[in-house]
């Protein structure tokens, strides 16, 4: 038997030790029909069934009245491997889930009443608001329950979906309440995407646009060159944008050495500390892309202003926004309210203020302070682009 490799007399001990997790990333493009045969791996392979409880979003259900009947249609043929332990629940998705405390608990409800246990699974199908409650349920129930996401939103597939954070909000802030737990699963399914409004299917590339502008000039240049394409739904370059887009945090999650955000500096945040705001001020009728969208390209010209990023690579950022139909600005940047933003989200980082910023596509500057002055500059710079494209053209 091995020695333990410190003395039992000593008084003071600091030890690191590391978890082994695994997240398992699929990409398909009809995941409950013929590709259902590369999901069968997620569960166990041994005499033992995988014990299941299944969470809809409610607005998926409606768009895809075939998706429900086509899981049940899988499950029954799978019955030896594969137990669904009650009834497949359809919850509201939207904000409202995590802004509704009876939603959450509702879900807990559940989850004790079917006796899932830390080996059992959680398989929610919706979008990130959805993937947030239900994953926040998983996360916290039994300190655990492997939880298996089907995004459906293009924000998800590109962003959260492969995200280990679950939260819901609280105290009219967003993601107060929360948890860091890896997904046992991520499925990003083509079809899951397609009935989806064009509103809600652009609004996730505002974090492709983000990802690349701090992680790779390739692929920000694939969506300044093909942003049109995307907004029209051109499936040739709307899923390399979604992989490039969703490898590219998956990387930074589990090769970046902070996966559960114990350091300052959170470079996956770029451009939240105004689009969390933002979506508070308008009561959350901006989606969190559009959000987003607007805070990207604010931070963009602000790291322009501030810290040399180049002026004609911040404007190309700008125009691939408003390329994708993304908003850029919002009457509500005007509000002073938007600069409390910056004392939530210090809040929010558990210490110092820390936002990432650029000096180049690739090279990101970490700072913990703004220049409110040259802020509001970018914000009026905002302002005119949004009401006269042609001031893309004009200087800062």
């Amino acid at each position: 038997m091995s020695s333990i490799p410190w003395s039992i007399s000593e008084d003071s001990l600091d030890v690191n030790f590391s978890v082994p997790q695994q997240l398992r990333l699929r990409f398909t493009r009809d995941c409950f029909g013929s590709d259902w045969q590369n999901l069968l791996p997620l569960f166990p392979s041994d005499n033992s069934k995988a014990r299941m409880q299944w969470w809809i979003d409610e607005s998926v259900a409606k768009a895809q009245p075939d998706l429900i009947p086509n899981i049940h249609r899988q499950l029954r043929q799978h019955d030896s491997q594969l137990e669904l332990v009650s009834d497949i629940h359809v919850i509201p998705g939207g904000e409202q889930i995590k802004n509704d405390p009876s939603q959450v608990e509702h879900i807990f409800s559940m989850i004790e009443r079917d006796g899932l246990d830390r080996r059992s699974y959680i398989l929610v199908v919706g979008g990130g608001a959805v993937l947030d409650a239900v994953g926040y349920a998983a996360g916290i129930s039994h300190r655990g329950i492997r939880l298996v996401r089907f995004p459906t939103t293009t924000l998800a597939q590109a962003d959260s979906g492969v995200g280990v954070k679950n939260a819901i909000n609280a105290f009219g802030k967003k993601n107060w309440k929360g948890t860091f737990a890896v997904p046992w699963g991520v499925v990003n399914d083509q079809g899951l995407l397609s009935k989806l409004p064009d509103r809600d299917f652009r609004a996730g590339f505002s974090e492709s646009v983000k990802v690349s502008l701090l992680k790779s000039p390739s692929a920000f240049r694939f969506l300044c060159q093909h942003a049109k394409d995307i907004a029209a739904r051109d499936w040739t370059a709307v899923m390399p944008a979604i992989r490039s887009s969703v490898l590219m945090h998956l990387h930074h999650i589990t090769h970046g050495g902070d996966p559960f955000e114990m350091q300052e500096a959170r470079p996956l945040d770029f451009g939240h500390w105004s689009a969390h705001k933002l979506e508070q001020i308008t009561q959350y009728q901006l989606r969190h892309g559009e959000a987003v969208s607007i805070g990207v390209a604010l931070d963009t010209l602000y790291s322009h202003l501030m810290f040399g990023f180049d002026r004609q690579d911040a404007l190309n950022a700008v125009e691939a926004l408003i390329d994708l139909h993304l908003p850029i600005y919002d009457a509500a940047l005007e509000s002073t309210a938007v600069f409390e933003g910056l004392e939530e989200f210090r809040q929010h980082l558990g210490g110092r203020l820390t936002l990432t910023m650029l000096k180049g596509v690739g090279n990101v500057h970490t700072v913990h302070h703004v220049d409110r002055q040259k802020m509001e500059q970018a914000i009026q710079w905002l302002e005119k682009i949004h009401t006269d494209r042609t001031a893309i053209a004009v200087g800062s």
